[in-house]
């Protein structure tokens, strides 16, 4: 008989097991099965957190949803197949709902299928080499760039990442406190947040960068974390002065290998990025009901 616990926090010990759960299924499927803002989440309290428990107790299952019925599922490798994911589907409601699929794995398409969910978005994870990196910006005049200062900058970096990602269903949502959990993350680093200024100091693009440390036999990798450039005042080429800048941060730091998020429709940044030598490495799947 399956168990489900709904909450709305998670304890010390159910972090712990949540988390274990995750890094058991990363090592069957080759994949981590937990965005970074889930996992944040996990740590810290907000949105829907739900638990399936096997008879003998033992976390089965974990799903996350979010207040608009975005979330993220996984199944413990030693329990799949028993009731568990379609017990999570469950106790997250009947009405819309979308899940992350990290991965675009046959079992996460047919357990979606089954259960109602059709491919809505792809998202791309793209990779490049960072050995051969030789390029450097050309800003537009007028616009220098700084590093982010916390305490300061807060405010005005929402502003503009609210309207450059306006159509976003979740970089676009971003509040002030989705931006202070990362500025107590062990990466965030203020050195590597990139702000674009005019004369004025008036904020008028970004590129963020992040690091991700090395694991086993990975090295570390430089992350195009989040670039985004004000559309209210658009100048042309900061995109691209944007994205050399924060990738020769990222080479001149020793990093070897860069990447980046985009969704895949999203054929100008994509352009952009095939442009700067990206390539396609992974891919995550959306599934809506």
């Amino acid at each position: 008989m399956t168990t489900i616990r709904s909450l709305d926090r998670l304890s010390d010990a159910e972090v712990a097991d949540v988390l274990a759960l995750a890094s058991s299924a990363s090592a069957v499927d080759g994949v981590y099965p937990l965005s970074e803002d889930v996992v944040l989440r996990v740590r810290n309290g907000g949105g829907l957190h739900l638990l399936s428990l096997a008879d003998d107790g033992v976390l089965a299952g974990y799903a996350f949803v979010d207040k608009t019925g975005s979330g993220e599922l996984v199944v413990s490798p030693s329990y799949r197949r028993q009731g568990h994911g379609s017990a999570l589907l469950a106790a997250a409601g009947s009405g819309t709902l979308a899940f992350w699929a990290h991965g675009d794995e046959p079992g996460a398409h047919a357990f979606a299928s089954k259960n109602g969910f059709s491919r809505a978005r792809v998202l791309w994870q793209m990779r490049r080499s960072l050995l051969d990196f030789t390029e450097e910006s050309v800003f537009p005049p007028g616009v220098t760039i700084r590093p982010f200062s916390v305490g300061h900058d807060e405010e005005a970096w929402l502003g503009v990442n609210s309207r450059a990602f306006a159509h976003h269903p979740e970089q676009g949502r971003w509040t002030l406190d989705d931006l202070r959990l990362r500025e107590t993350e062990p990466w965030f680093d203020p050195a590597g947040f990139l702000l674009a200024v005019d004369i004025s100091d008036t904020l008028v693009g970004f590129h963020w960068t992040k690091v991700h440390p090395a694991s086993g036999s990975d090295p570390a990798l430089g992350e195009i974390y989040v670039l985004g450039v004000d559309p209210g005042g658009h100048r042309r080429g900061l995109g691209v002065a944007l994205s050399v800048a924060g990738l020769r941060h990222l080479a001149d730091s020793g990093l070897t290998q860069a990447l980046l998020y985009v969704d895949e429709s999203n054929s100008a940044a994509v352009a952009l990025y095939r442009k700067l030598g990206f390539s396609v490495f992974k891919t995550d799947v959306n599934y809506q009901r």
